[in-house]
């Protein structure tokens, strides 16, 4: 049996170029905001364990405090991935970002 894969390009349409680059700019803001976001929510849950385990025994039984705790570690999670988090926003905006190809002219 033989089997070859072949592969078919679809030209992209012409754009202005000064509305590409407004776009592109909005689109990296995007982007950013959402691979800060989605290292904050991995954080979330990682801030909220590492809270319970050093918390104890001694863990108030009040009606919310866990409500809260998980409040305060969603606070510091988006905080750290503002600040440039553990590096998964930059690992996913590097596979965001459209392949660089060079002009050879």
């Amino acid at each position: 049996m033989n089997i070859t894969l072949t592969s078919t390009s679809v030209p992209l349409p012409a754009a202005n170029p000064t509305a590409l680059k407004a776009a592109s700019k909005n689109d990296v803001a995007k982007n950013e905001k959402a691979a800060r976001d989605f290292e904050a929510m991995l954080l979330t849950p990682v801030l909220d364990s590492l809270q319970k385990t050093f918390a104890g025994d001694s863990e108030d039984k009040t009606t919310g405090t866990s409500d809260y705790r998980q409040m305060g570690s969603q606070a510091l999670a988006q905080a750290i991935a503002a600040r440039g988090g553990i590096g998964i926003a930059q690992l996913i905006l590097r596979h965001l970002q459209p392949p660089k190809v060079s002009g050879g002219g």
